[in-house]
């Protein structure tokens, strides 16, 4: 028994006939017929009666017609009810930022999903790049920010940006020459480096990078918390090698200077990703079409980059999401 055949048992039966019910539905008689001799085959019983003056409705056609019009109102209500939920997810989703980016990400994305989507609860835990992967693969977490994400079939990724680190120095105590074309990457074998403890994904991307080319960091303070790391950079201990996004709140209140690293460029790869071991709900859609978009914009404000570096198309001729530039994002789907 099929919707489609109670659909046609229901037009027959109130529109007293098999040619006006045909018309109505915009199918040949012959089909209808068809359709509704299968019911009655499948139920082993007559459901219609004709006459001289039209078709009437056995008591079985009758007993039957009820339950039809209650399973197509209900079919009517279930797809309402999943169209409401395309449009206006609900229940509860957690994300999971890193330290250096949440700054420019949390607030505004609790902001503009809780104006789109009221009907949803949004968690956000914010944790170094381990550990966001780490509560991803657990489940304790919808979606995830993560930086060079690793490549394993239990990740679902999209790119959203490739960042460029700077050496970030305080704004008083920043030696002149250091601000003004950017900082030799000798000079981060000279200066006091501020930088998170091994296995710290930046820790891990300045000792690689400037092993290429021969030069040993001067680390003078591990430390594992942005906040401090950012007092100690602001009271002039230290340099810290951080993305500008991380520190534009200060670099605008004129606390600390950014300079870029010449001769050995750090870039990293921000990611948006999900678990193939959660179901993938329309509320989980929705989130991560927000992160995107918001990163998006704030790349356009300028408060992902500094201003000057525009962001340019992706090659992917490689299938790696290799950029050219620094924005990855290519459409917001």
């Amino acid at each position: 028994m099929e919707l489609k055949q109670l659909a046609y048992f229901l037009a027959v039966a109130e529109h007293g006939g098999f040619s006006k019910a045909a018309a109505v539905l915009s199918i040949a008689q012959p089909v209808l017929s068809r359709q509704i001799k299968s019911l009655e085959d499948e139920l082993g019983i007559d459901l219609l009666h004709r006459n001289g003056r039209g078709t009437l409705m056995t008591d079985a056609g009758e007993r039957l017609a009820e339950h039809a019009r209650s399973i197509l109102n209900a079919e009517v209500m279930i797809r309402a009810d999943i169209d409401a939920m395309r449009s206006n997810p609900t229940g509860k989703l957690a994300i999971g930022l890193p330290p250096s980016a949440a700054p420019v990400l949390s607030a505004p994305l609790v902001r503009r999903f809780r104006e789109t989507y009221p009907q949803v609860k949004l968690r956000v835990q914010e944790g170094y790049n381990g550990h966001v992967l780490e509560w991803l693969s657990k489940g304790r977490i919808d979606v995830a920010v993560l930086y060079d994400a690793p490549r394993t079939s239990t990740l679902i990724t999209e790119p959203l940006i490739e960042e460029e680190l700077f050496l970030i120095g305080s704004a008083r105590a920043t030696p002149e020459q250091l601000r003004i074309g950017g900082v030799g990457v000798s000079m981060l074998g000279e200066l006091p480096l501020i930088l998170p403890s091994h296995p710290h994904g930046i820790r891990a991307l300045v000792e690689n990078r400037l092993a290429k080319v021969g030069v040993v960091p001067s680390v003078e303070c591990e430390i594992d918390s942005l906040s401090t790391t950012l007092q100690l950079v602001e009271q002039g201990v230290g340099y810290a090698v951080l993305p500008y996004a991380s520190v534009i709140s200060r670099v605008q209140a004129g606390q600390v200077v950014i300079m870029p690293i010449v001769g050995a460029r750090l870039y990293r790869q921000l990611v948006l990703a999900t678990s193939t071991h959660r179901p993938v709900t329309q509320a989980t859609r929705s989130l991560a079409k927000a992160v995107i978009q918001l990163v998006r914009d704030l790349v356009d404000e300028g408060v992902w980059m500094p201003k000057g570096q525009s962001p340019v198309a992706v090659d992917v001729s490689d299938g790696q999401h290799r950029a050219k530039g620094k924005l990855l994002i290519d459409d917001v789907r």
